[in-house]
């Protein structure tokens, strides 16, 4: 019994993580936050790219560019800085402290949770709503 009342409560949560991803949230994160460097349409044309010694990358192709999946877990790490990035002599900004708190969790196409806070939550599922066939 106890684990049928496990399992259900797990069902819940991972069901409720699931859909508190907003895209429409995660555009207006990425505008604020990305879109300098990336650029309005994500595509790595930005206004500071061209003083950048590593060129942002075209966020609309990093499901092409991973065997037609998106990479849910590098992308949450590059945005909250487990997995660092060097851009311009120095790391790609950090945005996680500034997404911090409202922890939730996102779902690997491996079916792995992922736990971020909801605005990195939001802005990952922005990123791969823009993906290009």
């Amino acid at each position: 019994m106890l684990k049928q009342r496990l399992g259900t409560v797990a069902l819940l949560f991972w069901s409720g993580a699931a859909l508190a991803q907003d895209a429409e949230v995660g555009a207006e994160l990425y505008r604020s936050h990305c879109a300098t460097c990336h650029g309005i349409e994500a595509t790595g044309q930005g206004p500071m790219a061209g003083v950048l010694v590593i060129k942002p990358v075209d966020l609309t192709k990093l499901t092409a560019n991973n065997n037609g999946e998106f990479p849910t877990a590098r992308v949450a790490a590059r945005i909250d800085g487990r997995d660092p990035l060097v851009s311009h002599g120095s790391p790609m900004p950090v945005y996680g402290h500034f997404f911090e708190g409202q922890d939730t969790a996102i779902k690997a196409p491996s079916g792995q949770p992922i736990m971020t806070s909801l605005p990195i939550a939001d802005l990952v599922a922005y990123l791969k709503s823009i993906q290009e066939g």
